[in-house]
């Protein structure tokens, strides 16, 4: 394996893992991006990159799963199992690894959507809610310890409360009594812990007591009370047991997580594991990119691909392929013609795809696993190691031929330059052969008309350009494979306005074999050019026909579905009246049998009355069944404001426009008017002529199954309302909430702000009203304090 520092610096990978860093959500993830390398077994490559697919996956579909920050708290877990006792802080850092833990192995197991890579790493957290609630229970902040800690706790604290209240209660007496004029100031102070007076340093004598302290100037000297010294004494004592108290809580808590420290560690490499895919992931989507396809074989075909460190705005997409029909590529074209930023792409694609990253192509690429990338770009000339440019240069490809093997990608950036122009070309075919000769890859960057001879004359090698507009004097960074390109140099000079009669002069010191070169290169862009035109314009063609019969096809098939469902419902109907006919027939039939019998009785007028009027019955209730009406209903719709006089109404079952005539009575019922028609309706039966009418037929109801909502990728557990007004907030919390439902959220965090407390009010009085919510408190340490409000879904 051959990444060395140099190597990454080189082609820019260090400048790819500060932007995953940039992504990773907690500490130990930063830290492994930070020192992320490439991997040369194919199997570590595909368990990487299908880590960072699946976390993309799950984020487009539940959104990134809340980390917390969680930090390291390995060092804890050694002290804890040594026997120390952990601070406040340690153990609510360890409480909030432990709410993380238990967040993530909710998010995967709720609603999961597809089994995946990363599944091993949810199925190793280790949850432990006990110690989680027993730490936040009794640590509130980090300066702060519960009084439901322990039952001895809250009745010392008891005890201190009163005490405090005694002791204030006698002095007191002295600031509102006799005493007041002996007293520098009527109030209440504290000195080395004990209460005392401010009492005038000429009046000391005149209240007897204890002094503890004198001010600065001498005036005013403190003293405690005789009355108080036994109080101030309990009172000492109490907070001493007080602090015995939380020492033993705090040896307690530190006790458990010694005792879960193995847990921990694992849940913490665990959690930082996930941390590091979802930051892959986020890479993924700030950079638009893809999972390539990984080849076994030695080949690679980048299409469209995007440099990720040029702007997305002004970067050109390109497409490279290498390995099939030939496995060198020579890059010939003017500077500034994008030859170095086409070979810094193949080697930066090829350093991230085997370290698991997607790269920005199109989903169609691939890639094959290289064991080394050897590489000379740059001008590295040193004057204090006396190295020119092609010194330097030289230096990199010596360790280049050295080292190279038939898994190796070789990448030269003009190579054989610094030297005589004849040396340096018949150098580069020589070194271009042996890493051919070692089976390795190689794309090389140059001017001399001479590679690109040999590029046309060898089997395997192959010529590419970055095509150069000469009109505009810019290049268009497209690469172009299979044509030879032009330094342009004499074009590029008469537009910069170099005197004709140089350039001229520059053309007859060209030989005549170097000419019909150029000319031969000139014919071939024509050609090429007006091949790609074409191809562009048959490509175009063959959209608009393959668009008119998907256009044709989906006409078809939507008018064969029209007539099958319109035959399936003929046919129905015909089966209606057959049967009814046939129910008819029936009936008929009987009520002439019937009437034989009456007529046998003497009763043939009366039956046969009853009979006409049993068949028409008959008839309506046939004919009912085989065309039905269809009522229009206004089940669906809501008044939007109350009706009066004046206001234009539809009359929903008589389809008529009409005016109401006079203001609705308490039963709903209504006068109206449509045309010369006065009828009496009710209210539902109405709807405001000012919207659009909605007529919702029974049967096209659709159930709320039919009916699905997507939750974008980068949904959140938390909202952020400050600055907002309590109806405000309210609207952005109500939406957010359904939003949480569908994601399968179960806890969400409402930040609000502590302020002056009147949107938490607003939002606490609709919360409590909430059907969705199970229930809700004041957010605890690391999770926001008082400016924050936590949420459980049902």
């Amino acid at each position: 394996m051959s990444f060395t520092e140099k190597t990454c610096r080189t082609l820019e990978f260090d400048k790819i893992c500060a932007l995953l860093a940039d992504c990773a959500p907690t500490e130990g993830a930063r830290e492994k991006a930070a020192c992320l390398l490439p991997s040369t077994e194919i199997s570590e490559v595909l368990r990487r990159m299908r880590r960072t697919t699946d976390a993309k996956r799950l984020m487009e579909i539940k959104g990134r799963p809340s980390f917390s920050s969680v930090g390291d708290v390995s060092e804890s877990c050694e002290r804890a199992v040594k026997g120390a006792m952990l601070s406040t802080r340690e153990l609510l850092e360890v409480a909030r690894l432990l709410r993380c833990t238990r967040e993530l192995v909710d998010y995967i197991k709720i609603n999961k959507p597809f089994d995946t890579s990363l599944d091993d790493l949810f199925d190793c957290l280790l949850p432990n809610r006990f110690l989680e609630d027993s730490i936040t229970r009794a640590i509130l902040t980090e300066d702060m310890i519960a009084d439901e800690a322990s039952p001895t706790l809250a009745d010392i604290r008891r005890k201190i409360r009163e005490a405090n209240n005694r002791i204030k209660d006698t002095l007191q007496r002295y600031i509102g009594g006799s005493y007041s004029k002996i007293l520098q100031d009527n109030l209440v102070t504290m000195r080395n812990g004990r209460y005392v007076l401010p009492v005038k340093a000429e009046c000391k004598n005149e209240l007897k007591g204890l002094i503890h302290d004198t001010s600065s100037s001498g005036a005013t000297i403190f003293v405690e009370p005789m009355a108080v010294v036994e109080a101030n004494n309990e009172l000492r004592m109490l907070t001493s047991r007080e602090e015995h108290e939380i020492e033993r809580i705090l040896y307690a808590l530190s006790a458990e997580v010694g005792s879960a420290s193995q847990s921990l560690r694992l849940d913490y490499l665990n959690i930082t594991e996930l941390a590091f895919a979802f930051a892959c992931a986020e890479l993924s989507f700030r950079m638009r990119a893809t999972e390539p396809g990984i080849s076994g074989t030695r080949f690679l075909d980048l299409k469209r691909a995007r440099h990720p460190l040029i702007d997305a705005k002004s970067v050109v997409p390109t497409n490279i392929q290498l390995g099939k029909g030939y496995d060198t590529l020579i890059i010939t074209g003017p500077n500034t013609g994008g030859k170095t930023v086409a070979l810094k792409t193949v080697g930066l694609f090829a350093m991230m795809t085997l370290a698991g990253l997607h790269i920005p192509v199109e989903p169609e690429s691939s890639i094959c696993v290289f064991n080394q990338i050897l590489v000379d770009l740059g001008d590295e000339q040193s004057i204090e190691q006396s190295l020119s440019t092609f010194s330097s240069h030289m230096v990199n490809i010596v360790h280049i031929t050295e080292n190279v093997g038939d898994r190796s990608l070789c990448l030269f950036d003009e190579l054989g330059a610094g030297t005589d122009p004849v040396e340096g070309a018949a150098l580069a075919v020589s070194i271009i052969e042996h890493v051919r000769k070692r089976g390795a890859m190689c794309i090389a960057t140059t001017h001399y008309t001479e590679l690109k001879t040999y590029a046309l004359d060898t089997d395997g090698v192959q010529n590419a350009s970055c095509e150069f507009d000469v009109t505009t004097l810019r290049p268009t960074y497209r690469l172009l494979i299979g044509a030879p390109g032009k330094s342009n140099a004499f074009a590029i000079s008469e537009k910069l306005g170099l005197s004709p009669e140089i350039i001229a002069f520059a053309k007859q010191g060209v030989t005549r074999e170097h000419q019909r070169f150029e000319e031969v290169i000139e014919q071939l862009e024509a050609t090429r050019l007006q091949a790609e035109r074409e191809r562009e314009e048959a490509a175009r063609l063959r959209r608009e026909y393959e668009k008119l019969c998907e256009d044709g096809e989906r006409e078809m098939k939507a008018k064969f579905l029209r007539l099958e469902r319109e035959i399936e419902q003929n046919r129905k109907k015909a089966q209606q009246m057959l049967d009814s006919a046939r129910a008819s027939s029936d009936f008929i039939f009987a009520q002439l049998e019937k009437a034989k019998k009456a007529e046998a009785a003497g009763k043939l007028t009366e039956e046969l009355e009853q009979a006409r009027r049993a068949v028409r019955l008959a008839i309506r209730e046939g004919d009912d069944r085989v065309n039905p009406v269809e009522e229009k209903t206004n089940e669906a719709y809501v008044l939007p404001r109350d009706l009066k006089k004046g206001d234009k109404v539809y009359i929903v079952n008589i389809d008529k426009e009409g005016v109401l005539l006079e203001t609705p009575d308490r039963s709903g019922s209504v006068l109206v008017q449509a045309g010369i028609l006065k009828t009496r309706t009710k209210l539902s039966n109405l709807q405001l002529i000012e919207e659009k009418p909605q007529f919702i037929s029974q049967k096209s109801k659709k159930p709320a199954s039919e009916y699905h909502a997507s939750v974008n990728r980068d949904f959140r557990d938390e909202i952020d309302l400050r600055g907002l007004l309590g109806d405000e907030g309210w609207l952005a919390v109500d939406k957010y909430l359904d939003e949480a439902t569908l994601a399968g959220f179960r806890t969400v965090r409402l930040i609000h702000g502590k302020g002056t407390g009147a949107l938490r009010n607003a939002l606490w009085k609709r919360l409590k009203s909430d059907r969705r919510i199970e229930a809700f408190r004041l957010g605890k340490y690391g999770e926001g304090d008082g400016g924050v409000t936590v949420v459980e879904l049902k």
